[in-house]
């Protein structure tokens, strides 16, 4: 193919003469070519780069995805063992321990160190180590929890079997057999003193009986105190029965029990007299609650119905005179 030739008209001459380019100007059109053929690539490439993963980033996406669903995962099943473990310690605090009358563990002996809960949607570009850093939080943080409830589990089992031996220890029932409420002769309170004829208080309970009765610990518990006081309870014995509990039985006309010796609920440890200062055969008896004598007549659920229990009440109210 022949090779095309270009004029142009010079309004100088008025004549169409040859088209004539410079190298120089040859350069700078090649120059310019080149740089926007450059910019253009550029610009693909970056738009490209924008909108278009490599094969590389699409396999780092891909296993990042894969992470992210795995940890989801593991996510679920540490919230359903949350709130398995949530429930646990709620019955712990609200049922158990207050059936054993125990404080509640506070969060900050259940919990620890403070885990903190990340969103997973942030998890979607992180690293991977960071990732498994916060399930490992969180496993840590479960496991401190179930270790403390198993400890709490151990204790409130110790309390269970201090709780027996204190049912057994705390007194429940009469120092006499009294079935029919018949010998309940004075209460607690002030009443007329049997020698001076003036209202005095009476720090226990009166059970008028026939010399020789039988007498009965009304608790588990150790003989502190089996001894004679002319003057005052004459024969008597004082039981401590542990967790505070004391009881004072008085005017026997002979011991049974000694110094030192366990005793049961039930056990006979003297009888029915009228020693020291006493105006007939009766027991005296006391509960004593960490030092502080307090009506017996409210511990003798074991062997009353509700109606005897409201029975004696009133047979105890009585402000009649007392036998000491």
């Amino acid at each position: 193919m022949a090779k095309v030739r270009k004029y142009f008209y010079n309004t100088d001459t008025h004549k169409f003469e040859k088209l004539v380019i410079s190298w120089r100007v040859k350069i700078l059109r090649a120059l310019g070519f080149v740089s926007g053929s450059l910019v253009t690539a550029l610009i693909i490439v970056a738009i490209a780069f924008r909108f278009v993963d490599s094969p590389r980033e699409k396999i780092m996406k891909g296993d990042v995805n894969n992470l992210r669903d795995q940890y989801q995962n593991l996510q679920d099943q540490v919230d359903k063992l949350n709130k398995a473990l949530s429930e646990l310690e709620n019955r712990d605090n609200t049922i158990y321990r207050a059936v054993f009358e125990a404080s509640p563990l506070p969060d900050s002996i259940r919990y620890g160190k403070h885990y903190s809960n990340i969103d997973p949607q942030k998890f979607a570009y992180i690293n991977p180590e960071d990732m498994m850093v916060h399930i490992r939080e969180g496993l840590a943080s479960l496991t401190n929890r179930v270790t403390v409830q198993r400890h709490s589990f151990d204790t409130l089992d110790q309390m269970v079997k201090s709780k027996e031996q204190m049912l057994k220890s705390i007194p429940a029932i009469q120092p006499i057999s009294n079935k029919n409420l018949t010998h309940m002769a004075s209460g607690f309170g002030y009443r007329i003193d049997p020698i001076y004829k003036t209202p005095k208080m009476h720090t226990g309970l009166d059970f008028a009986a026939p010399i020789g009765t039988p007498i009965y610990a009304t608790g588990n518990g150790v003989v502190v105190e089996a001894d004679y006081e002319a003057g005052g309870y004459g024969n008597h014995v004082i039981i401590d029965h542990g967790y505070g509990y004391e009881t004072l039985y008085g005017h026997m006309v002979k011991i049974k029990a000694r110094m030192g010796q366990k005793v049961t609920r039930g056990e006979v440890i003297g009888w029915v007299g009228s020693t020291g200062k006493s105006t007939g055969p009766h027991c005296h008896y006391e509960v004593i609650k960490n030092g502080d004598k307090i009506d017996p007549i409210h511990f003798f659920f074991n062997d009353l119905t509700a109606a005897e229990y409201d029975r004696m009440v009133r047979m105890a109210a009585s402000g009649n005179q007392s036998f000491d």
